[in-house]
């Protein structure tokens, strides 16, 4: 593992994970899903908490068509799929917008660094509504971007690493979920896990967030 002691001079970028990293969302992410789903059965909702637990980084118009399609084994059409998206997010932005929910160790980190590091946010959340949540709770200056669903995580990391010009291997990915260190290995950038032991374990690089 790479140890850093000062990251504004080894780094040209971090990549943030939202939910479980900047803030602890995923309680809430969790009811919401339970909420918008509670007139299906309880086991095939069970089920698809299980698939959503184990796939942290992925978006929800994802678990919304796996919930479908391989749990209720109906089809779905995208327009549909968005439908039940926009009902998900409409509770989250509800609930949501409460700076008690920030998660103070890493965002003091980025109010600390933005101005000499660049801060991006890639999110399997949806786009709009972390833009939304961001700006509610007026961190959204910390970040140079904020990017999330429909597109695809490591889809956004490689369109910002060509943008910007950033070297990959001076660049970081936090997150708290497999899909976040799949992004990061996947476009050959570090890799650092918080907020779960397991995913911990998977961290290329290692520094002091204060």
């Amino acid at each position: 593992m790479r140890i850093i002691t000062e990251p504004k001079n080894q780094l040209n970028a971090v990549f943030w994970d939202f939910d479980g990293v900047l803030m602890n969302s995923n309680e809430v992410r969790d009811q919401g899903f339970m909420h918008v789903l509670k007139e299906f059965p309880k086991e095939q909702v069970d089920q698809l908490m299980d698939f959503h637990h184990m796939n942290g980084g992925l978006s929800r118009y994802v678990k919304f068509r796996y919930f479908f399609e391989e749990i209720r084994k109906e089809s779905i059409s995208d327009e549909k799929i968005v439908k039940w998206a926009i009902k998900f997010s409409s509770i989250m932005r509800e609930f949501l917008v409460n700076e008690n929910l920030l998660i103070l160790e890493t965002l003091e980190f980025v109010k600390k660094n933005y101005k000499s590091i660049p801060m991006h946010i890639v999110s399997g959340s949806d786009q709009e509504e972390l833009r939304y949540l961001c700006k509610e709770m007026k961190i959204d200056s910390y970040f140079k971007s904020i990017h999330g669903s429909p597109k695809p995580k490591t889809k956004w990391v490689r369109k910002l690493l060509k943008q910007y010009n950033y070297n990959s291997e001076s660049c970081v990915l936090i997150g708290d979920s497999k899909n976040d260190y799949e992004a990061a290995i996947n476009n050959q950038m570090e890799f650092m896990g918080y907020n779960n032991k397991e995913i911990e374990t998977l961290s290329t690089i290692e520094f002091k967030l204060i």
